[in-house]
């Protein structure tokens, strides 16, 4: 199945996408919510949800606000070194276990919204990635049980202000800027997919200027790999985020280098999925907006 949270005509809910059309799942039944969180936990008769779609009228997709599928996850954990040729573009060894970082949930924003570079710096990057989203939480979960633990994948933009994430060893300030961190809009389940969501293509682009392009087969580790692994030293829980790293092509390694600007729109496609499009907007700009309002 799909689903796509945000707000159409009949409110805000979590719609069940099916082609161009998509059922406000949440007007049918007000336990659903207004994100993820019932789904993903099993609160609600999601089969039977499904029967009863036809008690709300379907709209187009084209025409719903997207919102965060999960509107406060425990946990953002995302890898930074996963595909072989953007480690070797960046300088980096090829590590022998991955190199992971937290985001914090207010870098996230859902599809659609203003991806904002900030006024301290011009080095907003782009890095299109596959995102997970845990369903069944664990500690110490198998390789070969991973995959059950999965609820569905998703689009991420992990938005990094170079900048500051070269300042330190640590990539914290560059990964967490306010709003940089475009995730949907379209949560697809893993029955819909090729198993551990390999062999998808996967690319960024500002209009007809395609920025990466690659294929999640490249992954170092895979996602069933990666959540054992976390696993291994954090208690995975339902409504999780587990971004998978980005393949080469980004704005820091090229020459010259490739920021992403005020007035474009960058988009993120894995196959499959969907499209995370995202318009750039300057921070000194959105002060003055809210200044006037």
């Amino acid at each position: 199945m799909r689903f796509l949270v945000g707000t159409g005509a009949s409110g805000q809910g979590v719609y069940l996408v099916e082609g161009g059309q998509a059922w406000n799942l949440t007007a049918i039944d007000s336990a659903v919510g207004t994100d993820l969180t019932a789904l993903i936990e099993g609160a609600v008769d999601l089969a039977g949800l499904v029967s009863r779609k036809g008690e709300t009228a379907a709209e187009p997709v084209s025409s719903i606000t997207p919102a965060l599928p999960v509107e406060r996850p425990g946990k953002i954990i995302c890898l930074g070194l996963n595909y072989v040729d953007h480690i070797k573009e960046g300088g980096y060894d090829v590590p022998t276990y991955p190199a992971l970082f937290m985001r914090c949930s207010t870098s996230m924003i859902p599809a659609g919204a203003p991806m904002v570079r900030p006024s301290c710096s011009e080095q907003l990057d782009y890095e299109a990635e596959l995102m997970v989203i845990i369903g069944k939480g664990g500690k110490h979960i198998s390789e070969s049980d991973a995959l059950d633990h999965i609820f569905g994948y998703t689009v991420f933009n992990d938005g990094s202000v170079r900048e500051y994430q070269r300042k330190t060893h640590q990539w914290t300030p560059g990964k967490n800027f306010d709003a940089t961190g475009p995730i949907g809009p379209v949560i697809v389940t893993p029955d819909e997919l090729p198993e551990g969501a390999e062999g998808l293509k996967i690319e960024s682009r500002v209009g007809s200027e395609i920025l990466q392009s690659a294929t999640t087969s490249d992954m170092l580790w895979s996602v069933a790999r990666t959540i054992a692994t976390v696993s291994e030293f954090a208690t995975l829980e339902p409504g999780d985020y587990l971004a998978m790293g980005t393949p080469p092509g980004v704005g820091h390694a090229k020459t010259p280098q490739r920021w992403l600007r005020p007035g474009e729109i960058v988009e993120v496609e894995i196959e499959g999925i969907g499209i995370c499009a995202n318009p750039i907007v300057a921070e000194e700009d959105v002060v003055k907006t809210e200044a006037a309002e």
